[in-house]
């Protein structure tokens, strides 16, 4: 290497290093040169770097910020379980859907599941609507209507098992990152661009991070090039439980303590609103008392007889609708009853397979209902007193099984940022 050459490597190498211009190189302005090697990006022999500017902003999410708190029971353990002590833990930040997943939006998957898919899966993807009949009760016009009459469009889906809304978030998360990868980069073009279902250009990106060709003339695309979304998935228990109580709104600048702490997704110990000009309205969807799921004609308590509008009630800090009441929803944990005492205290999760075997509990000797299929729903429903509005409150049904009262919304990770 002569000289000159040395010389020009050396001094592009220097203000790699130093990032000459702009600060320290970042995520959104990696530059043009490794910060370690000097070596160019994007050339045909160098590293393949993206253009990135951040994660892409997902349909129907609201951002979660995350921090430390405490989890578990705020109120009297009634059910004697003891499935749920008071623990500190710290959760990343996420996204979170700001409210349940209604019947249009399950149509909407029922119709591309049969234009895209077998009659096999299709079948498998329908709501059990039989969850709404009761041999002693007049339930039966909501076997029919609530699904697919218009007026219940933006109401829950229920008869969903945690099975298929597993299946649902994989579908969004395809569907989604399509439609992202189709758009162009300004004015909201659907011309093609290469993206998750496009068709790969001759000498697109050097190979490691380059969109692999499936061999049917499409692309899966790299995770490298950060244009499409992470995956919608069901959210982890802690996480519903922490975006539930949403005590950001009770938090001072400034003030590192957790001062306060909430029963309900909302201050104070009542179920309804102590202010303005919704005073005395209820606050959630639930069953007052035995018989009383609605109030009386002409003073209506919260009118919901069955379950209600997904965006009824007030959001809570976060932005998020029904986080208490309406229906129960779906998490993606297991379901022990030593969850609190095993997990780790930083995004805890409890997963298959690990402590607690299901073999200690004497499900064939019909002593227990536990095993390694039953998953975790919380929240509080129309069909359930106040008690199961606190976010702590914790029940379990086989992840086969629907009801008309469990829904489900979708979550995220926040990828590449602690903010």
């Amino acid at each position: 290497m002569n000289f000159s050459k040395y010389l020009r490597f050396a001094v592009v190498g220097a203000c790699a290093l130093a990032s000459c211009k702009g600060g320290p190189p970042t995520a959104t302005k990696p530059g043009k040169y490794s910060s370690t090697t000097g070596l160019e990006y994007n050339t045909e022999e160098g590293m393949r770097v993206a253009d990135y500017k951040g994660i892409p902003e997902g349909p129907g999410l609201i951002f979660i910020e995350g921090g430390r708190t405490v989890l578990g029971s705020q109120e009297e353990d009634v059910t004697m379980t003891h499935d749920n002590i008071e623990r500190t833990v710290t959760i990343a930040s996420f996204y979170m859907d700001e409210a349940e997943v209604a019947n249009i939006h399950w149509l909407e998957y029922l119709h591309y599941a049969r234009k895209d898919s077998s009659e096999e899966f299709y079948q498998s993807a329908l709501p059990d609507t039989t969850v709404w009949a009761r041999e002693l009760s007049f339930n039966d016009p909501y076997v029919d209507y609530y699904l697919r009459y218009p007026g219940f469009r933006y109401f829950p889906v229920v008869g969903v098992s945690w099975l298929q809304a597993n299946d649902y978030c994989t579908w969004r998360t395809a569907k989604v990152n399509e439609r992202l990868a189709g758009e162009g980069d300004e004015g909201g073009s659907t011309k093609k661009k290469g993206g998750l279902f496009g068709r790969k250009k001759k000498g697109d990106a050097a190979e490691g991070t380059a969109d692999a060709d499936t061999g049917d003339g499409k692309v899966k695309i790299s995770i490298e090039n950060g244009n499409t979304l992470p995956n919608y998935r069901l959210p982890t228990e802690a996480e519903w439980e922490y975006a539930a109580q949403s005590l950001i709104g009770t938090q001072e600048a400034g003030n590192e303590n957790q001062e306060n702490k909430r029963i309900y997704p909302w201050d104070g110990r009542q179920v309804r609103n102590p202010y303005g000009k919704g005073m005395g309205t209820f606050l959630a969807n639930f069953k007052r008392g035995r018989g009383d799921y609605a109030g009386i004609a002409g003073s209506l308590n919260d009118g919901a007889m069955i379950t209600e509008y997904i965006y009824a009630y007030p959001p809570n800090d976060y932005g998020l609708y029904n986080m208490a009441g309406n229906v129960n929803e779906w998490v993606q944990d297991i379901y022990r009853p030593l969850s609190f005492d095993d997990v780790e205290d930083l995004n805890p999760f409890r997963r298959n397979g690990y402590l607690d075997p299901a073999e200690k509990y004497d499900k064939k000797g019909y002593q227990s209902l536990i095993d390694d299929h039953v998953r975790v729903y919380k929240g509080g429903s129309w069909r359930d007193v106040a008690y199961w509005l606190s976010p702590g409150t914790r029940r379990f049904m086989a992840e086969d099984s629907a009801t008309a009262a469990i829904g489900f919304r979708c979550a995220m990770i926040n990828a590449g940022s602690n903010k």
